[in-house]
């Protein structure tokens, strides 16, 4: 089985929903057969290249509904034992970050994508980084499992960067509208930050069907805010 998780760096309930995945698949008998692997989406392709407080980002943006927004967000993360830091998180273009996930995956494995993702989830919520920042991209990519001379060799160029837009129109493509969103075998999705059972449920359900239905991946399209277990673009 493969699954292939539409996310993005800025998106705490993609966070969130990697953790709660994470738990369902620990749970599942199959777990050994299954691959996992993250794809390239952008909440905001506009956001700025030098960061910038989140907090004060997301009041601008969204106005006097973001401390509503930032108090769900927190109390699912606590669940999760995810510690957000809002009054030191920064916002900043997540392009390069995507770059770097991207090249763990085409050149290092899933398993090294994955762990590199956990600690840029970290860094951006929990510890004030900027995950724009060559050498924390740097730091984090070899703690992970990649190496440092070609890290440092990729960031300095463009490399990777046609194919990531190509990647990102893709999603488009299919329909991705809201993060995160989870395919399974190109052929069924679930959107959101969903219980780990329920993810437990569709891993098992996916794994007992030898003919699956044709149909669209994803679903309609979303609001341009934070909730309900999704981030969302218009």
């Amino acid at each position: 089985m493969k699954v292939e998780i539409y996310s993005d760096v800025m998106c705490p309930w993609c966070y969130i929903g990697e953790r709660r995945f994470a738990r369902a698949l620990a749970a599942f008998p199959g777990a050994e057969e299954v691959e996992v692997i993250f794809r390239p989406f952008q909440l905001d392709p506009g956001a700025p290249d030098a960061a910038v407080p989140l907090k004060r980002y997301l009041t601008e943006r969204y106005g006097p509904r973001s401390e509503a927004m930032l108090s769900q967000v927190s109390a699912a993360a606590s669940g999760e034992r995810i510690t957000i830091d809002w009054e030191n998180a920064l916002s900043v273009n997540t392009r390069t970050a995507h770059r770097m996930l991207r090249l763990a995956e085409r050149e290092y494995g899933p398993d090294v994508q994955r762990a590199l993702l956990e600690r840029l989830f970290d860094a951006h919520f929990s510890k004030g980084g900027d995950v724009a920042d060559a050498d924390m991209l740097t730091r984090l990519a070899v703690e992970a499992g990649m190496g440092e001379q070609r890290v440092r060799d990729y960031l300095a160029s463009d490399e990777g960067a046609a194919d990531l837009e190509r990647e990102f129109d893709h999603a488009r493509a299919i329909g991705v509208r809201s993060v995160p969103t989870f395919v399974f075998d190109g052929q069924y999705a679930v959107e959101g930050a969903q219980p780990a059972s329920t993810f437990l449920q569709v891993l098992e359900e996916v794994h007992q069907r030898s003919e699956p239905e044709s149909g669209s991946a994803v679903g309609g399209e979303g609001e341009d805010a934070c909730a309900d277990g999704s981030c969302a673009v218009g």
